[in-house]
């Protein structure tokens, strides 16, 4: 029995390796570049190192495919399995180290927890079977056997066959069926469904990587800081999808952005140059989790507003604060009801609570008309925050039909009317603003939620004046994103605006 367990491990471990192996090889183009280019932790450099040059990357890529392959073989038929054990630990260990589950990693998601992931299991499995005296069943034991029956025969031409012999040489070879039967049923499974995106080995995703950008973003002055002139944008974190009459896309957003995935974007974004994100008060906790436990020295723009649990005005500014927030602004949303409802005394009281808690001060606004008002009565922060998108595409209703403060408000049925789908109902007037005001400006929802192509809504946003601009990504959206916002900043004939930043 013993005997028998051990062989289901080691054959169990040996199969994950050679599928993994054999899936690297039927994909082609399979290369380890992006998986080593994004790594982090104490040896990413060395990662990094490797993949530098195409003749290293060769190498990696040769190693990854057939020393996988080799090893997974050996283990599942029982042949030098003792050191394919160690092989497989050593290459293990070199993985565990790309992405490694404490520092940046202390989160949940693909079966990781503190320290421990599946890898690291396997590893310690591994150790196990080499130090384990018995192997279990396999090619090995047939040597021994073939050598003692050649033995008989020498000595006794006319013995007869020892059958228990030949049982043991069934046992160990036992394997080799099972193993046709497993790549059979693989080979039909990816004929029928193609690659079996499950394995991590075939997934090949259409986005750039680090080595693919085109330069570093250049940073401007927000308040004490530098910043990138392009900033991350917060809604992936809590799934603010804004999808217009899709009901779906809130959830299809929290479904794939888990925290797991939040962390890896913002990680890649800081890698690729970002240096700031975008962060309502209720995903603040997260952005904070994740500078803390990784040391990120990322830069946090927090909007706040007066929510009804809030026990007074300011309680949420405070909050912000005593969370080490870099930037604290008054959301866009409630900047707009209280301009509505002639309440800019609260802004302006909200404006000198942030500033006295010694934080850069922000007013954000959909409606052009809040930062007309607040200007008029002096009410100047450290810095405005503005939806910035023109109107040219298609799910923007006509410009006849557009209301002040409509957005955020009441959402309508009629095809004509609001209905999530206009952050900038009258972008002119933005841009005869922010190109008048002296003081700095983020364009934020300059791609309109999604209905307006990068290179478009990036040109239009810095060409109007903004400073900065904010956007919401997904991962494979990054480093694509970042080359864009520096094609257009390269090149802005039409920017009339000085840079206050």
């Amino acid at each position: 029995m013993k005997k028998t367990i051990i062989t289901v491990i080691r054959a169990a471990i040996g199969w994950h390796f050679l599928y993994e192996g054999i899936s690297k090889l039927f994909a082609g183009n399979w290369s380890a570049a992006s998986y080593l280019n994004n790594t982090y932790g104490f040896l990413s450099g060395f990662y990094h190192w490797m993949v530098a040059s195409p003749g290293r990357l060769e190498v990696v890529n040769f190693l990854n495919v057939w020393g996988v392959i080799l090893i997974g073989l050996a283990l599942f038929i029982g042949l030098f399995a003792r050191w394919a054990s160690l092989a497989g630990v050593l290459l293990l260990v070199f993985y565990y180290f790309t992405y490694p589950p404490f520092g940046f990693s202390t989160y949940e998601g693909d079966g990781s927890a503190y320290i421990f992931n599946p890898i690291l299991i396997e590893a310690i499995t591994l150790v196990f079977l080499f130090y384990y005296k018995e192997k279990g069943y396999g090619l090995d034991n047939l040597l021994p056997l073939l050598r003692k029956r050649k033995k008989q025969e020498n000595i006794e031409t006319d013995a007869p066959i020892d059958i228990n012999s030949r049982r043991k040489m069934l046992k160990n070879l036992a394997a080799l069926p099972v193993l046709g039967l497993l790549g059979w049923g693989a080979d039909r499974n990816a004929k029928l469904y193609g690659a079996d995106v499950m394995s991590g080995a075939t997934i090949q995703l259409k986005s750039a990587i680090l080595s693919e950008l085109k330069g570093e973003l250049p940073k401007g002055k927000l308040g004490k800081y530098e910043i990138s002139r392009m900033i991350m944008g917060g809604n992936m974190i809590v799934g603010y999808s804004h999808g217009r009459d899709l009901l779906y896309t809130d959830q299809l957003f929290k479904a794939y952005n888990t925290e797991r995935r939040v962390f890896e974007t913002i990680r890649l974004c800081e890698q690729a140059g970002i240096n700031c994100i975008n962060s309502s008060f209720a995903a603040m906790p997260t952005v904070v989790k994740y500078r803390k436990i990784t040391g990120s020295k990322i830069k946090i723009i927090v909007q706040v507003g007066l929510t009804e649990q809030a026990k007074d005005v300011f309680e949420n500014v405070n909050i912000a604060t005593d969370n080490g927030i870099d930037f604290i602004q008054v959301h866009g949303n409630w900047t707009d009801l209280l301009v509505n409802g002639n309440r800019l005394e609260m802004i302006e009281k909200m404006v000198q609570r942030i500033r006295s808690n010694g934080v850069t001060a922000g007013i954000c606004a959909h409606a052009i008309d809040s930062l007309i008002a607040c200007d008029e009565n002096g009410i100047i922060p450290d810095y405005y925050m503005k939806t910035m998108h023109h109107d040219n595409y298609w799910s923007a209703h006509p410009r006849e039909n557009r209301k002040p403060f409509e957005v955020g408000n009441t959402y309508y049925d009629d095809h004509d009317q609001f209905h999530n789908n206009c952050f900038d109902p009258f972008p002119d007037r933005t841009v005869e603003f922010v190109n008048r005001v002296k003081i700095p400006v983020i364009g934020f929802k300059v791609l309109a939620a999604g209905a307006i192509p990068p290179e478009d809504g990036f040109r239009w946003a810095f060409e109007g004046g903004a400073d900065f601009i904010c956007v919401g990504m997904f991962d494979f959206q990054v480093i694509n994103d970042i080359n864009i916002c520096l094609d257009t900043l390269n090149n802005l004939p039409n920017r009339k605006r000085e840079w206050y930043s």
